[in-house]
């Protein structure tokens, strides 16, 4: 079974940005879509962003148009660059894919 592990959080600044990953061990993508969801204390989980393998992505209206999603299938691995951080996309971020989740990489923004 595919096992997906995220990295890149971290404690940063507001109007600071981050760069997470997600690695794909085990086996390539196979599902079309991947996704980034994140969940804040006391808050459900959330959809952040997602991308298709065509590249075509799609984001929830809070990240839009800081948050950019890509995905490098030759290495198994899809991103998420966060830019222009707030204190409220503190969360624990997870990658997705057809119903496999991550660990999950803590977000911390200071403001």
């Amino acid at each position: 079974q595919v096992q997906l592990v995220e990295s890149g959080g971290g404690l940063v600044q507001a109007g600071g940005s981050l760069r997470l990953s997600c690695a794909a061990s085990g086996r390539a993508f196979r599902a079309d879509f991947t996704d980034w969801y994140r969940q804040a204390p006391g808050k459900e989980r959330e959809f952040v962003a997602g991308i298709h393998l065509s590249g075509s992505a799609t984001y929830t209206d809070s990240v839009k148009g800081r948050f950019t999603i890509s995905r490098d299938n030759a290495k198994n691995t899809m991103y998420l660059q966060m830019n222009s951080l707030k204190p409220e996309d503190t969360a624990i971020y997870y990658c997705h894919e057809a119903g496999v989740w991550g660990h999950g990489t803590q977000v911390t923004v200071s403001s």
